[in-house]
Order: structure tokens, then sequence, then C-alpha cells
């Protein structure tokens, strides 16, 4: 099970990839997270279905100086070549 995530708000210097590679790893989700050029944060992640619907809520929430205005969460297929949770610069 694999989704792809965009979160829109106060999202981008507030440490919110490196703690969402910190949930990704602590949940045993794989993926990655990126700043996109819009102030958004972008997420793919794939993982068991219990974890990875943590990892969701967890991502409408963010780290504590984050303010998740919005999320959009569409299903996506699961890449096998993905093993690891990345932060993608």
């Amino acid at each position: 099970m694999a989704k792809h995530i965009k979160v829109t708000g106060r999202v981008q210097g507030v440490f919110f990839r490196k703690a969402t590679q910190e949930k990704a790893y602590e949940l045993h989700v794989t993926g990655w997270v990126k700043n996109c050029d819009d102030d958004s944060v972008e997420i793919f992640a794939q993982g068991e279905q219990n974890n990875l619907n943590k990892f969701v809520e967890w991502c409408k929430q963010g780290p504590p100086r984050a303010r998740v205005e919005n999320i959009q969460i569409t299903d996506e297929e699961n890449e096998d070549h993905v093993t690891r949770f990345s932060i993608v610069y």
C-alpha cells in the first residue's frame, strides 16, 4: 500500500522533512519527502496498512512548529525500488 501526500500551510522551515523521515523510520514506512516550489511538502510513502495509516495521521499534524492547513492524499502503487525513507533535495 502506498500514498502520495501533499501538505500545505507552514510546513517549510519548521523541520517538517526531517521529522517526517524520523516518523517514517519509527513506523517502518519507506518513501521520500521533499519541499516544493509552492511552499508545500510532497511525500511518497509505502508500508503496511496500519503503519501507513498512522503515518498519514501524523502528517495531518506534522512536527510541533508546523501548521498544517491542508493535506491531499491519493492512493498509489508500491514502488519496489524504494527501500528506505529519504529526504529529496
